[in-house]
């Protein structure tokens, strides 16, 4: 087997993700899964033993945190055996983290006037672009005026996957004023902001227990109740899945009463 540290190696994969194409966000999470991992144990001497240790210190992660653990250690040993830095994969015996469906979660109608009031011009448009146009925080750091064209906004998602929104009335007039980076960097310079940046601004406008996600959940759920095409809100989202997407509509208690009495 090849001669490498397991600091070499972390960062090696991290470069290999890079060159696949991994988002930014996906690099960070990836390597502070596997950087976690090499607080506690060296990642090429690791034992089924130490993995299953190192997951029982992480058992009071949520559920789908856990799975995205497993998940990252599981590529990394996959690509650490075609490398021939390893023997075997230590994660093989781990089984399957049940994951609980999730629950739609969008910010109430009150709470969400109640952010704008407080809002800055920078925050209202970040509000905006989560309630009315179903961004999420890394696609909302990215926004800039190539992407607008009037009649819709262009948004490169998960996976590179490109799809284009409509402009909501709410959102046209202030995307208009946009010129170049909607939220240019304060420290570097020509770059945008970072997700992180987005979650924390709008984290002191939104109550608890509100996040920018709960803004793309409102999109989805007021999109649907709207339209009643599961589909388009699907397109709009930039999901891969459907069943992703259903888990953020909230049908809520008048529609399924219309549709108990719909019955013939």
């Amino acid at each position: 087997m090849l001669l490498m540290t397991s600091g070499d190696a972390v960062s090696t994969w991290i470069d290999w993700l890079t060159a696949r194409g991994a988002a930014a966000g996906t690099q960070r999470v990836r390597g502070s899964h596997l950087r976690r991992l090499a607080s506690r144990v060296d990642p090429l001497a690791a034992t089924p033993g130490d993995i299953v240790g190192f997951m029982v210190a992480n058992s009071h992660l949520k559920p789908e945190s856990r799975k995205s653990l497993i998940s990252s250690m599981r590529l990394f040993y996959a690509w650490a055996r075609a490398g021939g830095l390893v023997a075997s994969d230590p994660t093989a015996g781990l089984g399957p983290v049940h994951v609980p469906p999730s629950v739609p979660r969008p910010i109430s109608d009150v709470d969400l006037r109640s952010a704008f009031v407080t809002a800055d011009e920078e925050v209202t448009l970040m509000l905006l672009l989560g309630c009315y146009a179903g961004l999420r925080r890394a696609e909302i750091a990215a926004v800039h005026s190539d992407d607008v064209d009037g009649l819709s906004l262009t948004v490169c998602g998960k996976g590179g996957r490109t799809r284009r929104i409509p402009v909501h009335p709410m959102l046209a007039g202030r995307l208009a004023r946009v010129h170049g980076w909607a939220f240019p960097s304060p420290v570097r310079i020509g770059e945008h902001v970072g997700p992180d940046y987005v979650a924390g601004r709008l984290e002191v406008a939104l109550p608890p227990p509100w996040t920018a996600h709960s803004l793309r959940h409102y999109f989805a759920t007021k999109a649907y109740q709207g339209s009643h095409d599961i589909r388009a809100v699907q397109q709009l989202l930039g999901h891969s899945s459907l069943a992703t997407t259903q888990r953020y509509v909230l049908v809520d208690d008048e529609a399924m009463r219309a549709a108990v009495l719909a019955v013939a």
